[in-house]
């Protein structure tokens, strides 16, 4: 999952919306980005661990 985040990131990079802001700015939502996925996977587990999965 990580290795397409960083996959969509660099595209993005090169040819989307993030080619026409400062690279500051890509990479301040790029980590905002993967911190919200990070959080999101760790509730996922909990909830698993508890039986509460799908």
């Amino acid at each position: 999952m990580l290795f397409l985040v960083v996959a969509l990131f660099l595209f993005g990079v090169l040819m989307g919306t993030a080619g026409h802001v400062p690279v500051p700015v890509t990479v301040v939502a790029g980590i905002a980005i993967v911190a919200w996925l990070v959080v999101f996977f760790t509730r996922e587990r909990r909830k698993a661990a508890k039986g509460g999965g799908r």
